[in-house]
């Protein structure tokens, strides 16, 4: 077998029912000539049996004790026999020509580091929507992002964890995904590089990102005491020009406000209202965050109650 001119990291912890998917949609990709490196974080479901089961070479499964999701694409990142490396998550997948459209765009931007596609949501009820992507050039099709920040705080998520491509020695200048990060560690990861390097983007959907059935009733975990990721985020403003910082204290606006959102929905007002006031002191006031300020005034469960009534309209 030819050396591998491109390395597949995928972290799975308990996805056996979605595993196959995953993988069936890398061995189907038109571009062949690839490793695949599973990094199995300690599962503890049938999921690496699985793909232990498929007899191709280009399947590593590597098995270490669950030290979560940041801790296992660090893994991957450090076995890969190549310089470039493609991100996947155990239940998502790829459109066959995936791997192929990121290759163009290493060709095409060679003094990128970033390469990424759009993407679609997937749900299990059946629907899908392709993310919304907003601030970009009027007629984008694919090219370098020139604000990553102005796109991100106000689209879907530009860059997705199974949507990435990135070159080796840009993901360890940064020092890999940050370990111990429960929430936002792709976000910070995608923000880090962002400042340094240059992002290499093709609207086109080449992704399909699946999302539980009933996601939107659900209320979302704890945010983290203390915001590990806001104070990194925050500290990304002294390294960035000030044409862009802008863009990104709209961005870390946006953070707060998700976190707000978060504990608006679990009853913690006074929680949502210091969330709000950061955002706010970033960014400036914003219709959006007043809504949600008054529901966080509002007692009990009341505040929760009408946020999910309006998510549901929104839908």
């Amino acid at each position: 077998m030819p050396d591998p001119a491109l390395s597949v990291v995928i972290p799975l912890y308990n996805k056996e029912k979605d595993v196959c998917r995953s993988i069936r949609s890398v061995l189907s990709q038109s571009f062949p000539n690839y490793e695949i490196i599973v990094v199995n974080d300690g599962s503890t479901d049938k999921g690496s049996d699985v793909l232990r089961s498929y007899e191709d070479p280009r399947i590593r499964v590597l098995d270490q004790p669950n030290q979560g999701v940041s801790a296992a694409r660090n893994r991957g990142v450090a076995e890969a026999k190549t310089g470039l490396i493609a991100f996947l998550d155990a239940d998502d997948e790829w459109e066959d020509d995936y791997l192929e459209t990121i290759l163009r765009l290493v060709d095409k931007f060679p003094a990128a580091s970033v390469f990424a596609t759009g993407y679609t949501f997937r749900h299990g009820r059946g629907s899908e929507r392709r993310a919304i992507l907003r601030g970009l050039p009027e007629n984008f099709s694919e090219g370098i992002l020139e604000d990553y920040f102005i796109v991100a705080a106000q689209s879907d998520p530009p860059l997705c964890s199974s949507t990435v491509t990135l070159r080796k020695q840009a993901i360890e200048s940064i020092g890999g995904f940050p370990v111990g990060v429960t929430t936002g560690e792709d976000l910070l990861t995608w923000a880090r590089l962002a400042v340094r390097y240059g992002i290499a983007f093709s609207v086109q959907p080449k992704a399909g990102f699946w999302m539980p059935v009933n996601v939107e009733s659900r209320p979302g975990r704890v945010p983290s005491v203390p915001d590990t990721v806001g104070s990194a985020l925050s500290d990304l403003l002294g390294q960035i020009d000030l044409r862009h910082q802008l863009g990104l204290r709209q961005y870390i606006a946006l953070w707060h406000t998700m976190r707000a959102a978060t504990y608006i929905q679990l009853a913690d007002g006074r929680a949502a209202r210091k969330e709000l006031h950061n955002a706010t002191s970033m960014d400036g006031p914003d219709i959006k965050r007043l809504l949600l300020f008054i529901l966080a005034l509002l007692p009990g469960n009341i505040g929760r109650v009408l946020y999910q009534y309006r998510q549901r309209l929104k839908s």
